[in-house]
This record gives structure tokens, C-alpha cells and sequence, in this order.
């Protein structure tokens, strides 16, 4: 699995900035640069740019615990911001609390260059398999 090519097939996250580092199903992990464009008033790290990050590389770690042939979608996420970012880039590290036959749930953590914790995420996504 080529990183680049992942995140090209989520023109969203491609066309956000999004970049996937690595990914297992135990553990991906991607990266978004502080960007003027990303910013709220005052010069920090939109809290949607931010989120975009967190669910991109929640879903690539949630697609690689599926079923074969099954597919998935966000069914909820909830953050939890702790840090601000006014420059640098930070990095999300997700993995699995869940695999199961019907949901998917993922926690991603979103550090700063420092290590220092950003935010946090936890989502659920529907495991979603082929109809006969």
C-alpha cells in the first residue's frame, strides 16, 4: 500500500493536505503542516483542519480492520481539543478500541512538533458489507 496513493482515492483529505506516514491495522499515522490557509482569526490551527486530519487517518486504521469486501463510513466522531498550534505541523496517530462485525471504533490522538497532546478523537464507523 502506497501512502500517497491512500490518501489521493480521499480527494477531500488529498486537497486538504492531509499526508499518511504510515498505516497497519494496529496503528496509522499521518501528518497536516500548519498552513496560513488552515487558520482561524489570530493565526491558529482551525479546529476543521485539524478534525480532517484525525477522521482521514481514523479511516484509513478503521478500512484496514475490515472484513474483505467490506467497505465503511463515519457513523459519529467526537473531539476534544486541548492545545492550540500557531505553527509547525502535528500528527495524528490512530488506532482501534474495536474491530467488531458491525462498528469500528478508533481513537486518534493529534500531537504537536513538541509531542504535546492537540486533540483528541474517537469515532465510529459502520462496517458495511456487500448485499447478496
Amino acid at each position: 500500500m502506497n501512502p500517497a496513493d491512500v490518501i489521493a482515492s480521499i480527494p477531500f483529505a488529498a486537497s486538504a493536505g492531509v499526508e499518511l506516514i504510515s498505516a497497519t491495522p494496529e496503528e496509522a499515522v499521518g501528518r497536516l503542516a500548519w498552513h496560513e490557509d488552515r487558520t482561524t482569526t489570530g493565526g491558529g490551527m482551525h479546529g476543521g483542519a485539524i478534525m480532517t486530519l484525525a477522521d482521514t487517518i481514523g479511516a484509513v486504521c478503521a478500512f484496514l480492520n475490515l472484513p474483505p469486501g467490506a467497505s465503511t463510513s463515519t457513523t459519529s466522531s467526537s473531539t476534544v481539543f486541548t492545545k492550540g498550534v500557531r505553527s509547525g505541523a502535528v500528527t495524528a496517530t490512530a488506532r482501534p478500541l474495536h474491530a467488531g462485525r458491525s462498528t469500528i471504533a478508533i481513537v486518534t490522538e493529534v500531537r504537536d512538533e513538541a509531542g504535546k497532546l492537540v486533540a483528541q478523537t474517537t469515532q465510529s464507523q459502520a462496517v458495511l458489507t456487500p448485499r447478496s
